[in-house]
């Protein structure tokens, strides 16, 4: 199954929620939508589903025209399947009987699977880790049980398409791990092409094949994960994906003088165009080095937080805060003089020596 989103534009009255939006989700691929509140990836699952019509543009699926302005298709058309961050369980239903219903209902579940119902229930029950919870009722359930029968119930009609709206936000933190991990043995299980919207940097690099950076409506970068992480197209995209400190400064060809300082001279041979037309440089927490003397950025430290296996350090440049994360080998305090330095430069260079 493939889904192609073509020139796709979603207006509410005068507020532009999409813009010009070009995507393909190919067969078995899972794309994680990724952006803050607000920036439309939830407007574009909405779309992908039949909840909502574009204004401008047009929806396929398999090669099928489900949207466009004048026409939708409507979800219970489409061969999708649908997760809702809030659960959305039938509260008068026993768990196999959440699952049953799109065995039974849903147009487009195979003959073969409807033959052999109730086997079909125990297999998706199994597959999800509830096995023995067939007759529980969902007020008896979890938050990350009911999340299980969620996906059970989505999954068990074989849909072409997976949508799944932030599914974990709802959860505790041990919770989110444990069903990344089962979402992605699903979905290696299964091969359904799968689109998880989220606004957790974390979950679309643990587990999407391709992922889909949104801002303010508009595609700000499409990528994997590896690539969204180590070579962001945008200032927005090294922020938000990769948390890194957007450094103002100047560029000279691949030289970079942060801050404008004088003695420091960085160089970034793998910076995008458009952050250096900018006269940025992102680095990632992690990629600072501190010291307590060297030819780097003199600082100050600000704040000091113990996170067991590393410390996130405060530190005050130029009237500018860094966020930076060093081992616990050595240990700053607050009010500390430091240099922040970064290692993966060839080196620092006096101007002019």
């Amino acid at each position: 199954m493939s889904a192609v989103i073509s020139n796709v534009t979603k207006k509410f009255g005068k507020t532009t929620a999409l813009s010009s939006i070009n995507l393909t989700v190919d067969d078995g691929q899972f794309v994680a939508i990724l952006g803050p509140s607000g920036c439309g990836k939830t407007t574009m699952l909405r779309l992908l589903a039949g909840f909502e019509a574009p204004t401008d543009g047009e929806i396929k699926i398999d090669g099928v025209q489900v949207a466009h302005p004048n026409k939708t298709v409507p979800p219970e058309k489409r061969n999708i399947g649908m997760v809702f961050q809030s659960f959305a369980l039938w509260p008068h239903l026993k768990v196999k009987e959440q699952i049953r219903f799109p065995l039974q209902h849903h147009r487009y579940t195979p003959y073969e699977l409807k033959k052999r119902t109730e086997e079909r229930v125990g297999d998706m029950l199994d597959m999800v880790g509830l096995e023995g919870y067939g007759d529980r009722m969902p007020n008896e359930l979890s938050g990350g049980q009911k999340q299980r029968v969620s996906i059970a119930r989505a999954l068990a009609p074989q849909p072409a398409l997976l949508l799944m709206d932030e599914p974990l936000s709802s959860l505790d933190a041990g919770l989110r791990m444990e069903l990344r991990r089962e979402i992605q043995t699903i979905h290696q299980a299964m091969n359904t092409s799968i689109v998880y919207v989220t606004h957790d940097q974390a979950e679309a690099l643990a587990m999407a094949d391709k992922i889909v950076v949104m801002k303010d409506g508009r595609i700000e970068q499409i990528g994997t994960p590896e690539t969204i992480y180590t070579n962001p197209e945008t200032a927005f995209v090294a922020q938000f994906v990769g948390k890194a400190n957007i450094i103002e400064g100047k560029w000279t060809g691949t030289c970079f003088k942060p801050f404008n300082h004088e003695s420091v001279i960085w160089t970034g041979n793998d910076v995008s165009v458009a952050i250096k037309k900018q006269g940025y440089f992102p680095v990632r927490p992690e990629q600072f080095y501190l010291r307590k003397t060297g030819e780097g950025l003199p600082g100050k430290v600000r704040n000091v937080m113990f996170q067991g296996k590393e410390i996130h350090y405060s530190i005050e440049v130029k009237g500018n805060m860094l966020n930076v994360h060093s081992d616990f080998h050595t240990r700053f305090q607050v009010g500390e003089d430091v240099v922040v330095e970064v290692p993966f430069t060839p080196a620092y260079e006096q101007v002019g020596g």
